[in-house]
Order: C-alpha cells, then structure tokens, then sequence
C-alpha cells in the first residue's frame, strides 16, 4: 500500500486544512444540484437573424475542425438577450455569471484581504469588463461559484447568463453551448510532487494513479488518449472530482500519484505548494472562451468585441491583468498564452 504523504506550505490558502475545507464545500455543493450531463457546448456563426446565425452554428459544431475559431464575429448591435440582461430591475439589474472562487489569480478571494474579500483575478477582469460594457457598472455583477463538472448545465438551466471560468473551447462542449472567440492559450501538463519519479505526459506515468476533474477537458483527452494507445500503460483514471482543485488536495493528501489539468492552473498551484512542481511540457494546445447559450447570439457578438478591445487596451486590457496576476506564476512573457492575433472566426453564410 502506498504510504499517505501529508503535504504542507500552501502559500495563501492557510494550508491543506483549508484546502480540505474548500474541498468538501465543493463536493457538498455539487451534490446539492441537478445531476446534468456535464459535458458538452455549443457555439458557431451565422448570418442575417438570430435563427439563421443558429443554424449555422449547430451545423459549425457537427463539421467541428478548429473549436477556437466556431464563433460568431463581433458587434456591438443589442439583441433579446442583452436586452433581457438589462432589463432586470433593481438590484436584480445584474450580469450573472458563473466563476470559479477557489483558482489562483484566475478566480480566488485572496484570505489576506480579510474574510470579506473580494474575488479577483484574471478570468474575474474580464467578467468586470463585460459588465461594463453591457451594464456601463463593472460592479454590476451577480458572481455564482460554479464546480467544474456544472458549468455547462448552469448555463443550459439559465442558471447564469454566462461562465467566465478557466474553460477550454472544444468541439464536445459545441454541441451544448455557445463559446465566444479565445481569450487564453494554454495546454494540458502533469502536476505531480517534486520527488516522484514522473517526468511528464510518458512511460513515467505508467500504472498511477492520475487525478482529473469530472467534465473536464483532461478527462476527455485521457480517455481518448487510451482508446488511441496514447496514455501510459495501467494508468488508473478512476479518480475525479467535481472541482479541478479538489485534486490538488488528494494530492497533498497522498491518494493520487499525479493530477492532469490546464498548465495555466497548474502553475498557479505549483506557486502555491512547493512541494509539487509542473512535470514535463504541455501535450495539447488548447484556447478558453466564455460559455453562453447556444441561441443567445446577440451576446456572444457582443463578447467578442469586447474582447478585441480588451485585448487593444494597453493601459487595463488583457496585457495588464496578465502581468498583475500570472507574470509570477507563468513567467513576464504573455506571448506564450496569447490567443490568436487577430481573432478568427467562423464565415458567416
């Protein structure tokens, strides 16, 4: 029987008590809604109306080659959903979002800001910046914390109007959901302790115990890799989670020999724990966008302008929340994580 390693020095999160903590909310919470099919999405173009645009995009999904470009291009034209969104009274006058609140720098509440802390981060700039554009209030935010195996059916039960939450553009998830054009370039990469003998995404792997989060794009690309002959022989994937951080803990906890997610949360979570470290290079190329609805058209065109403008902000666009918040974690370089310049997306009919 593997020995049960007890890992400490978890910097900025009072160490693996509370991450256990957290661990357990996130699995209460997840059991307390619907049990959805999590995976999934849905996104493309279109042309003309809203119903035409549609179609277009269900048939973007079935003939899907390149996820990151099945979108919609810009415009700053209103539509029924932004109209919906604003025409909420009162305090209820609100972009409602799904975000996660345990992701370092992406989505987090600092514990050092005081027990009322605010969630900031990267993913949570671009959700503010959204607010403002449709609302003209970056405070004008309902933020849901979300388990990573319910983004896409809090978005399918009008949950929230949108998921700005470290998700990967895929062409699974374009049969569920609508995705806006990239906003973040990144990989799956392997976290595992500093004194395991694995090196990476190879032979090393072979016969452990590998943690991945339910829904996840990990998940789905393990499981395809050992159809393929790709993955490691005996590599046990029985162990996931509905929050991709709850494998960190069983990490820390010794349960699981490696975790496989995103290298961008990865690194955040080697910043945080100095006893685990990122093994070997990224093994896929992959691009996160924000999830909508699959007919809210008028808001995924809405998303992508802001994005170009996001992105041509030089004073407190995208280049500044990188360096505010992931510089530290995955070096002062962003051209690495760069989404494509210029954006493409999918022709219109």
């Amino acid at each position: 029987m593997r020995a049960r390693r007890l890992r400490t020095g978890l910097k900025g999160w009072g160490g693996v008590g509370a991450m256990a903590f957290a661990c357990a909310l996130a699995v209460l919470f997840a059991l307390l809604l619907p049990v959805v099919r999590a995976d999934g999405g849905g996104t493309g173009a279109g042309t003309g109306g809203h119903g035409v645009a549609h179609g277009s995009q269900a048939r973007a999904a079935e003939e899907c080659t390149d996820p990151e470009k099945q979108t919609l291009p810009p415009s700053g034209d209103d539509g029924p959903t932004i109209d919906e969104i604003r025409g909420r009274e009162g305090e209820k006058r609100k972009l409602i979002v799904g975000v996660d609140q345990n992701s370092y720098h992406w989505g987090y509440r600092d514990p050092n800001n005081g027990g009322d802390a605010e969630l900031e981060g990267f993913d949570i700039d671009l959700v503010r910046r959204i607010a403002e554009d449709i609302l003209g209030d970056r405070n004008a935010v309902q933020f849901k914390a979300i388990p990573t195996d319910q983004r896409i059916p809090a978005i399918q039960d009008g949950r929230v109007d949108m998921v700005v939450r470290t998700m990967t553009v895929n062409c699974d998830r374009l049969t569920d959901v609508a995705f806006s054009a990239p906003y973040f370039r990144t990989g799956q990469q392997v976290l595992a302790p500093k004194s395991s003998e694995i090196t990476g995404y190879d032979g090393t792997l072979a016969g452990k115990e590998v943690c991945t989060a339910a829904g996840s794009t990990a998940l789905s690309t393990l499981q395809q890799h050992r159809k393929d002959g790709r993955l490691a022989e005996g590599v046990d994937l029985r162990t996931t989670v509905p929050n991709q951080l709850d494998c960190l803990v069983r990490l820390q906890l010794g349960e699981v020999d490696a975790v496989v997610t995103d290298g961008a949360l990865a690194a955040g979570q080697a910043a945080q724990d100095p006893t685990v470290e990122l093994k070997g290079d990224a093994f896929t190329t992959e691009y996160y966008g924000v999830a909508m609805k699959k007919d809210a058209d008028d808001l995924v065109r809405r998303v992508n302008r802001i994005l170009v403008q996001w992105r041509a902000d030089e004073a407190e666009g995208w280049q500044r929340s990188y360096e505010r918040w992931l510089s530290e974690t995955m070096g002062e370089d962003p051209a690495k994580s760069e989404p494509p310049t210029p954006p493409q997306y999918l022709r219109e009919d």
